[in-house]
């Protein structure tokens, strides 16, 4: 499989790269300064501008699908607009290129008991919440049809992301968080990075969200 990543310097971004090369794919990974990643057998790197629509769609001509970890950056004072405009540009891309997309979001737009979503309460980080918005904003446009025709994928990790190697035993969701015997929400990179490189595989979820945490 061919596949274009966004974002794969990121903690989430290298962990799939690893993923997806250990079972053999072929990734083009997108990156503002390659110097930043070693090329490798499997690896080409490609220096590229996101928000240049059409020189992205140009690197996604030949791919099966594009899978997005894009993030300005959390320290961006504009990172609610940068965002939602970069992720869009990635799903216009993606549609026009004719592939599938999975995106990575994140666990805000997830929903409360009450049915309210976790970004809006009260006990969500203020340092987060203009990223989670606009992570929440695209998933709704993707939902609305927006960008159709387009096979798309979003996936919000547990709320409790670290960095670390896989060691199993997550279960999947929807849109409610997935919790542990002690209701907490948690998932490793490494893990996250082996559920996005089996969607990316074998499609389960398209055109839906899906999470995923530790169930012990």
């Amino acid at each position: 499989m061919k596949i274009v990543l966004i974002g794969a310097t990121g903690m989430v971004g290298s962990d799939v790269l690893k993923e997806a090369t250990s079972r053999g794919h072929d990734v083009t990974a997108i990156v503002r300064e390659t110097a930043k990643l070693p090329e490798g057998e499997k690896i080409t790197l490609l220096s590229l501008d996101i928000h240049q629509e059409e020189d992205l769609k140009k690197a996604l001509s030949d791919a099966d699908v594009l899978i997005s970890a894009f993030n300005p950056g959390w320290d961006d004072p504009e990172i609610y607009q940068h965002h939602l405009e970069g992720s869009r540009t990635i799903a216009r891309a993606a549609q026009q290129a004719g592939i599938r997309l999975i995106m990575v979001g994140g666990a805000g737009s997830l929903y409360a008991p009450d049915g309210s979503q976790f970004v809006d309460g009260e006990a969500f980080p203020d340092e987060w919440r203009a990223g989670a918005k606009a992570a929440r904003d695209i998933l709704k446009e993707l939902e609305n049809g927006d960008f159709s025709p387009l096979d798309w994928s979003f996936v919000s990790p547990a709320f409790e992301l670290s960095p670390g190697k896989k060691k199993g035993g997550f279960e999947l969701g929807k849109d409610h968080p997935v919790a542990d015997a002690e209701g907490r929400s948690r998932i490793s990179s490494g893990d996250l990075a082996e559920a996005i490189v089996d969607e990316a595989e074998t499609p389960r979820h398209t055109g839906e969200r899906f999470t995923l945490a530790y169930a012990a």
